[in-house]
């Protein structure tokens, strides 16, 4: 077995010459503790999370345009690779655990439901009237990693990849992301505090550099990707772009992703934070709005989003009645509760589970299950 021994050696090795502010394999925490094989514990991670069927389903889920017909418009799997080269690039120049940012950067938005952000706010709402407590995408990855998957064994991610799904949230830009060393009852106090008091954890701050570098990372992803999908689909001109906006960042999505990253590593570098210089941050929380205002608040027609909300909600109901009742050939038994373990099922309440399986859906299989229904 020595060449497992000198294999996982290789693995390692690249990490003797990190950033002192990098995350090293040495520092992963599992809840449940393991014996690891040749691979470090963050590459281990990756192909768990790449192997998990929940990482296929991207494919199909809304990263902002629903129904739209241009084959070249992004997908939630789309942006989660981009993150992740742009993270990397930015983990790379700067000398941190490029494993650590792709783990989490690959699943970070694997607790999005069909329908995209419209889609969250209706389970939100579905959530509020039905659990008294709020929904969101990132909260719900974490869930998704610890009690869902795997048959509702969770894959056993380790803590500093969970606590990066949970800090991600690319909706809250700041000019300076400093991280916060956690314990593991400190991450799940914040865990179980997001269900109850979600704007109060929007402030809080990702246990590693790593994270933080994701958390801006997932802003340079879609921010300029979303124009240039605008635009191809005739929602947007490039002209429409403010001139004091892409006078610091560029009208397209090369430009910005460059003019971003660079300012990223220029400000950061060899410094145990991650900073963008006041200019372009200034700039970036401007067009930030900018495209809150011209594309993400009309990515969906109200008449759609009421249509789909009530689809929602009728399939909620659907589903509880199924498990209430015991009718096995409902598809939330034959997709989903079939297959998960004795301990999910008995110490899930049956409105989560059924939260759990609107929240897996692609968008396709949500409007199929809709129709049926209809």
């Amino acid at each position: 077995m020595d060449y497992l021994e000198e294999a996982r050696k290789n693995f390692l090795r690249k990490e003797e010459n990190l950033s002192p502010y990098a995350t090293k394999s040495e520092d992963a925490i599992r809840f449940v503790r393991e014996k690891e094989d040749m691979r470090s514990p963050f590459f281990h991670d990756i192909d768990r999370i790449l192997h998990d069927l929940s990482y296929t389903r991207y494919q199909d889920k809304t990263q902002v345009f629903t129904n739209c017909e241009n084959d070249h418009i992004s997908k939630r799997m789309t942006h989660v690779q981009l993150v992740s080269k742009i993270a990397r690039t930015i983990g790379r120049a700067l000398n941190l655990n490029e494993d650590l940012i792709e783990a989490i950067a690959l699943a970070h938005d694997i607790g999005h439901t069909p329908l995209g952000h419209a889609g969250e706010a209706m389970l939100n709402e579905i959530c509020m009237e039905e659990l008294g407590c709020s929904f969101a995408h990132n909260i719900e990855g974490v869930r998704y990693y610890m009690n869902i998957a795997k048959n509702g064994e969770g894959l056993n991610l380790s803590l500093q990849v969970l606590d990066g799904i949970m800090m991600h949230n690319g909706e809250m830009l700041s000019e300076k992301y400093e991280p916060c060393s956690k314990t593991k009852e400190e991450f799940l106090r914040e865990y179980e505090t997001s269900y109850f008091a979600l704007e109060e954890t929007k402030k809080y701050h990702p246990m590693t550099l790593e994270g933080c570098v994701v958390r801006l990372s997932d802003i340079i992803g879609y921010i300029g990707r979303d124009i240039e999908d605008a635009i191809m689909i005739g929602r947007l001109k490039r002209e429409d772009l403010p001139k004091e906006i892409t006078s610091v960042l560029g009208d397209n999505n090369r430009d910005i992703i460059n003019t971003l990253i660079l300012d990223i590593i220029k400000n950061s570098m060899d410094k145990p934070y991650i900073k963008l210089s006041k200019e372009v941050y200034n700039a970036l929380f401007q067009l930030k709005k900018f495209n809150y205002d011209k594309i993400y608040q009309y990515a969906i027609t109200k008449e759609e989003y009421n249509t789909y909300l009530k689809g929602m909600k009728k399939l909620y109901y659907n589903y509880l009645k199924a498990i209430e009742k015991d009718e096995k050939e409902s598809a939330i038994y034959q997709v989903f509760l079939k297959e998960q373990c004795k301990e999910y099922l008995e110490n899930t309440s049956n409105k989560r589970k059924v939260i759990d399986f609107l929240a897996g859906m692609t968008d396709a299989y949500f409007l199929n299950q809709m129709k049926k229904i209809a």
